[in-house]
């Protein structure tokens, strides 16, 4: 399965989706806050990136605009994980750079599906490789 950045302040909700994704067969990375996930994202080179908008240091707008700006990481995709489910929030998510969106409480079967296709249509891209 995937190796997932899970970008998430939020202790609870952090402990919650990482073993959630892991029982999914998974391997989960985690960071607390915008800067540490990039970090981790240049270190790593993870399949997938969930991103928490709402983030100290580094919100996961900036994080995410930094991540897509980067040519070593642009390619990873994003996932946005936000409480805000407006149009606007959605909206704004894309134009940082987000692949997708989502919003919390999340509903595993459907960040799950969302997962699943953001990664099988990087599998069936040959510019795209594993961790670029």
């Amino acid at each position: 399965m995937a190796r997932i950045l899970l970008v998430e302040d939020n202790e609870m909700n952090r402990d919650m989706l990482s073993r959630r994704l892991a029982r999914s067969g998974h391997t989960v990375i985690c960071a607390v806050d915008g800067q540490e996930g990039l970090e981790a994202a240049a270190r790593e080179r993870p399949d997938l990136i969930l991103m928490d908008m709402s983030l100290p240091v580094l919100d996961g707008w900036e994080a995410t605009r930094r991540l897509k700006a980067d040519a070593e990481l642009r390619g990873i995709p994003v996932i946005a994980l936000t409480a805000h489910a407006m149009a606007a929030d959605e909206q704004r998510a894309r134009e940082a750079g987000c692949d997708e969106f989502d919003t919390k409480p999340v509903e595993l079967p459907r960040l799950l599906e969302k997962i699943r296709v953001l990664l099988a249509s990087r599998a069936s891209d040959p510019t795209q490789s594993p961790g670029s």
